[in-house]
């Protein structure tokens, strides 16, 4: 069975980097109906991530700040930009590229993290 980390960190460099790159890059020719996309995920990471934060925050966990960054700078972000559409202002755009590459580097770091742990003789067979 594969790790649920795993599947996060390939879901993120599969889905999220290149949603977030292509929007950044195309900004004002992104296709309209993906700004819409852009703010119904923004709505979806602002509930699940919130839900998840509480869970957290009540268990005291220390990974509590992984859904803070989701809840006060992610999804106010796609909502912004899902909002304003085609007329969403550079520095929007710009901070989606840095959370995209900043996105790419956490989850390929976690994913090398993940192949040196399944690789420990603890694993092999």
């Amino acid at each position: 069975m594969m790790d649920y980390h795993l599947i996060l960190a390939l879901f993120h460099i599969a889905f999220v980097v290149p949603l977030f790159l292509y929007v950044g890059f195309q900004r004002a020719a992104t296709p309209e109906w993906l700004y819409n996309v852009i703010f119904g995920l923004g709505l979806l990471v602002l509930v699940y991530q919130s839900i998840k934060a509480f869970s957290r925050w009540l268990a005291k966990s220390n990974a509590l700040w992984i859904n803070l960054i989701h809840v006060f700078l992610i999804a106010p972000l796609l909502i912004w930009i899902g909002y304003f559409g085609k007329k969403t202002e550079r520095p929007a755009y710009e901070l989606l590229l840095i959370a995209g590459f900043g996105a790419l580097g956490y989850h390929l770091k976690n994913l090398v993290v993940s192949a040196q742990t399944f690789h420990t003789p603890a694993h092999t067979g």
